[in-house]
Order: C-alpha cells, then structure tokens, then sequence
C-alpha cells in the first residue's frame, strides 16, 4: 500500500480529500500546517506529498524547499494542491521542483491521474536505476548514452515538451534549479538585471543547444532569468537525472566539460567586446551574432528588439538605435519596423 502525505490546513479539504485516498486504498497521513507536514515526510518517509501552498506556520514553497535540500526526502514526488490558480504561481511551483499542479476545486480524477503518474514514473525510475547495477546491457540511461549526441537524442526521444510563447520566461533569477534544458525549437536568452534595472543578456541559446546549468552538488538557485525571444519548445531533465548518467560515463562527462567551456569562452568574448570596442563595431557584431544564433541567412530578416540587441551590445539602447540609423544610411542594413535586414554581409564583418 503506498503511503501519502496530505499537508492541507482546510480541515474540510483535508477530511474530504484524505477519505478519498482512502477510499483508493491509499495509506494517508495528514497535517493541518507547513511545519507538522516537514516532520511528518521526514518521519514518515512518504512515497507522495500533497501539499497546500497557503498555509501557518510554513508555507507550502517553503515546505519543498527544505524537502529538496534534504537528501532522504529530495526524490518524493511532490504535488501542490492550491486555489492559487494564475500562470505565475503555476510556474513558481514548478520551477521549485514539484512534480505537479492540481488547482482547487478539483475534478477527483485529475488528482488521481496525477498521484498515479507520479508513482508510476518513480518506480519506472527506481527499474533503471536497478537495471543499470545489475545489467548494464540493458538499461538504457547507462548504455545508451555515452556522448553528448546521444545524451541530446535522449532527450527528443524521452524528455516531455515544454512550449512558450515570445516573452515567456521559463525561470528566474532565484528559482530552485532542479533542471537542465535543450531548445528543440527557437531562440531563449539568458540575462541579469542590475540595481538601475537594466538588463544585461548573458547568452542567447538556439536550437540544440543546452541551458540553465548550476552546481551538481549544491542547492543553488538559479543566478539569472531565462526567456523565450520567439515560439520555442524546450525540453527539461531533472539534474539528478542527468547527473545519474554523468556519473556513470566519464568520457560523456568530460564532453560536458568541454560544452560548457565553450559557453565561458564565447561569454569572455562577449564581455571583452562589450568592454573594449567602438560603438560600431559592437553594434556590427550584435546583429552577426544574432544572424548566426538564428540561422538566418544574410539577406533574412532578423525579427528581434532593438531593446535585447542593445543590451547584448552593452550600450544605451538610444546609442544603439542611432548607429542602426547610420549603418541603413550607409546601405549596410535596411530597417523594416521591427525587423533588421543586411544589405550588406562583407561590409558588416569588416566592422567587427
């Protein structure tokens, strides 16, 4: 019988929903707040935590964030179970780790559909991870994927689909981060904002490209803001998860190292030019690279704002706009509304 653990301070709510667990001949364990509930998941060692968010004495955030720091208690499936229904406190829950997102009221066949996929996906987890001690030949996570092109494929192949929309963020600065993600589709710029509130983009991320990496071993948060600068579709592996496989696959490990040395590279040159070049020639570079991250041929358009393109310049979007101006009247970019298009290719790249 697997056991749950019902953290709600709703009695009415609590009684109702914990009789219905019951009922599905599920082993429950209720508590009326944040804090009893902590208690009671590290006494209990629950194999599913239904969790509140408004509630006493600790919240239900709070109440998966020390979850998550523990290591007895880190892989619960943790579901949140809340009248707080709008896009932003979804998306707060998710990026902190939950496993799910059931809003009240609620239809009793969605919370079941949830509590039994998440189940169903941790002893699917727990047969790999048995699998691999026992026969690697088998198992897929420890044989299959021994490079970074196969690690990619595993994620195609096996990674649930997120899609968003432009302007869409996908986390922020301070979010748990429990995942690693690869760009099946679009464009998603990373980027910090300073004490004055400008943005400051740390990197722009296509197509097959990876994102969002933090420590391995310790609980840090997210250090900047990600979001979608077109329709995008990503797609999100938890990081103990991909550390699992790393762990199992130096030679794919030490690729890892590799790809993420790239990343620190090409950021230095990005700071060094924004440090040291003229206004032109930061400004030329920008839409290169931007023609490059986006696969755009030359004489495309590039649908980005002057707004993003300034600050991955490093300069006053004001500064930035007029030297756009005077690249069109020299014949090098043609200004369509929003859009930038290059007249002239070997021209620019003798800016840069």
């Amino acid at each position: 019988m697997k056991k749950i653990l019902l953290i709600e301070d709703d009695k009415a709510v609590r009684e109702n929903t914990s009789e219905l667990l019951a009922l599905a001949n599920y082993q429950v364990i209720t508590a009326n707040n944040g804090k009893i509930g902590l208690a009671l998941a590290n006494t209990h060692r629950p194999d599913l935590i239904i969790c509140d968010i408004m509630m006493p004495e600790l919240n239900g955030y709070g109440v998966l964030q020390i979850l998550y720091k523990d290591p007895k208690t880190q892989h619960i499936p943790f579901i949140f179970l809340s009248a707080k229904s709008e896009h932003k406190d979804i998306r707060k829950g998710m990026n902190l780790g939950a496993d799910d997102y059931i809003t009240k009221p609620f239809d009793e066949s969605e919370l079941f559909s949830a509590i039994e996929s998440r189940l169903a996906k941790v002893a699917i987890m727990n047969e790999n991870i048995q699998e691999t001690t026992t026969n690697e030949s088998t198992t897929v996570f420890v044989e299959e994927i021994k490079n970074l092109h196969n690690l990619k494929e595993y994620f195609y192949e096996n990674v649930e689909e997120h899609s968003y929309h432009f302007n869409d963020m996908i986390y922020q600065e301070g979010d748990n981060s429990n995942y690693i993600f690869l760009i099946q589709s679009g464009i998603v710029k990373t980027y910090k904002i300073d004490e004055q509130g400008k943005e400051l983009i740390t990197g722009l991320h296509k197509e097959d490209d990876f994102f969002g990496f933090t420590s391995f071993t310790h609980n840090i948060p997210y250090q900047e803001f990600a979001t979608a600068i077109e329709e995008s579709v990503v797609l999100r592996l938890t990081k103990r998860e991909l550390k699992h496989v790393l762990e199992v696959h130096p030679n794919l490990t030490i690729e890892f190292i590799d790809y993420l040395t790239g990343n620190v590279s090409e950021f230095k040159d990005q700071l060094l030019q924004m440090a040291y070049s003229s206004v032109r020639k930061k400004t030329a570079n920008t839409i290169l690279q931007f023609t490059k991250k986006m696969k755009k041929h030359p004489n495309e358009n590039i649908k980005i704002s002057r707004g993003d393109l300034a600050s991955i310049a490093g300069i006053a979007t004001e500064t930035f706009i007029r030297t756009l101006s005077d690249f069109k009247k020299e014949g090098v970019i043609e200004i369509k509304g929003s859009n930038i298009e290059i007249l002239d290719i070997n021209k620019l790249k003798k800016m840069n």
